[in-house]
Formats: C-alpha cells, sequence, structure tokens
C-alpha cells in the first residue's frame, strides 16, 4: 500500500516570543516492511534543521532557531510504502509458542526498559481488571494476545482528548474512557503485568471510512514482543494487529519521550498560545 501523509502543526501566540531548540518525532522509522520515498519539512519562522537517531532508533529532527515570531508551522510531507499486508505471517520460537513462557536471560536484559508497569498503582489495577475480564485465558500466545485486545477494545470507551499528556493505565481502566494514547498505555502496563516486553508507538493510521478515532490527529498504539517474530503491533483502539494501514513513526518505554513536538517558547511575561493541527493521510498510486 502506498501512502501519502500530509502533517501541519501550527502554533500561534498573542506576541512575539522565542523558541528553544524543538524535537520533532515526525519522520516514520524505515523497516523491511516500510520504505520511505520522499520526506520533506518546512518549518517558519527559519530553523536550521538537523536529523539525529535517539537512544531508542527513532528518527527524531531538531530544529534550532534564532528568530523570534508570535507563529511557529510545522510542516511535514512524506510519501511511504507498506508492505505487511498479513499480520499473522511468522512463527514464534518453539518455547514461546504457548503463554506463559519465559523470554531468555539476554533477551530480558535487552528488553528491561519494556517490562516494569510505567506508572505506580497501575500493576494492581491492571491485575485487578485481568481477574475481572480475562479470567479465561486461551493457551497459545498470538490467542490470547488477540484475546486481551479484544477485550480491551470492547470495555472502553473511546473520547478524543484535546488536552496534553496521557492517563495512566489505572486512571483509563477505572473510567472506562480514554483516546488512542491512553488505549495503548493501558494494553502496554496489561501486558506487562502478564509478563510480555511491551513499548508506546506513535504513527498515522490510514483508514477508509469515516473513523474519528484517526480523524485529522496522529494515532498511537502497542507493540509486543515476541521471541521468533520481533516486535508486534497491537491497536486496542480497533481492537487488531496493526496490519500494511500503520504506519509508527516512533517507539518507547513511555509515551513522553516521543511526543511529536517537544520544545518551548520564551517571553519575560506570560504569553497565551494556540495549537491548531491539520493530519492528512491518503492512498496512492493503486
Amino acid at each position: 500500500m502506498k501512502l501519502r501523509v500530509s502533517h501541519l502543526s501550527r502554533y500561534e501566540y498573542a506576541q512575539t516570543v522565542a523558541f528553544s531548540p524543538h524535537l520533532l518525532y515526525l519522520q516514520p522509522r524505515e523497516t523491511r516492511f516500510l520504505r520511505v520515498s520522499r520526506f520533506a519539512s518546512n518549518i517558519t519562522p527559519h530553523a536550521k534543521v538537523g536529523q539525529m537517531p535517539d537512544a531508542l532508533g527513532n528518527h527524531a529532527l531538531i530544529a534550532h532557531f534564532w528568530d523570534r515570531a508570535d507563529a511557529l508551522s510545522i510542516r511535514t510531507e512524506f510519501e511511504i510504502e507498506t508492505l505487511e499486508t498479513n499480520p499473522f505471517d511468522f512463527l514464534l520460537r518453539q518455547d514461546a509458542a504457548a503463554f506463559p513462557f519465559a523470554y531468555e536471560p539476554y533477551e530480558r536484559f535487552l528488553l528491561s526498559p519494556y517490562l516494569p508497569v510505567s506508572a505506580e498503582g497501575s500493576a494492581e489495577a491492571c491485575e485487578a481488571w485481568l481477574a475481572k475480564h480475562v479470567s479465561i485465558r486461551p493457551s497459545e500466545t498470538v490467542a490470547f494476545l488477540s484475546a486481551l485486545n479484544q477485550r480491551l477494545y470492547q470495555t472502553l470507551q473511546y473520547a478524543r482528548r484535546d488536552d496534553a499528556g496521557v492517563q495512566s493505565a489505572a486512571a483509563t481502566l477505572a473510567s472506562g474512557i480514554g483516546a488512542c494514547r491512553d488505549y495503548a498505555v493501558a494494553l502496554a502496563d496489561l501486558c506487562r503485568t502478564l509478563g510480555f516486553a511491551a513499548r508506546f508507538v506513535s504513527g498515522y493510521l490510514y483508514s477508509e471510512g469515516n473513523d474519528h478515532r484517526t480523524d485529522n490527529a496522529m494515532h498511537a498504539w502497542t507493540e509486543v514482543y515476541l521471541p521468533g517474530a520481533g516486535w508486534k503491533g497491537i491497536d486496542p483502539t480497533h481492537g487488531i494487529f496493526c496490519t500494511e494501514a500503520y504506519i509508527p513513526v516512533a517507539h518507547a518505554p513511555v509515551p513522553e519521550c516521543v511526543n511529536p513536538v517537544q520544545g518551548s517558547y520564551y517571553s519575560p511575561v506570560r504569553v497565551p498560545s494556540q495549537l491548531t493541527t491539520t493530519v492528512l493521510v491518503e492512498r496512492f498510486g493503486g
């Protein structure tokens, strides 16, 4: 599937301000299933933009500003081909085919950032939710993860939140309401409670229908590490394993590490600001 993505973030300020360097997680990562043919960025006011791989292997842009302005506009556009048509086209290592299983010692060492539950109080909340909602557990690993994902999808109610921040798994499971980033954190911590290594993923999703969950916004989901298959994407907001319609941009143990735009503005007085975002994901080339 060939997809074209256009993303504009525009920040408007009540008066001119100065800007710190901004870290941008807006460039998709390339894998054997993801081929980026074009990527371009345009930032106003003028900025010197560099690229750097972060500590987790994500593509990050860093923008340095010299001019003051009363607006900051960050536009990125790219074209990508996604090739993972069958999300279940893998074979697990024999000892991981049945759940529960144990990671090898070297795997546990490498996966250590992705094993602990992310927030205080979430482990107990996850254990209580699992006892209530997942009392019958398939013995086959992939079937179990599918059932867990479906159960979370069925019990939560989606609500778009434009305010900053991410709810803890405990808060989302208690309220039963959340945005896609809240779903992703909840599933990651549920998986960690069960012994899986899991991480948060930020990216884009192509939807052919009128999907209010992804309308004019980036998307978030979870990846779980499965021996023999590697990191596999699971989307609790839609209750499915990730397909070729998903474009991962950045991953991390916690979402705060990969906020799409990270930076500050400066002024000697308090200056109100307003953010407007436009995201378009479209298919092209048949």
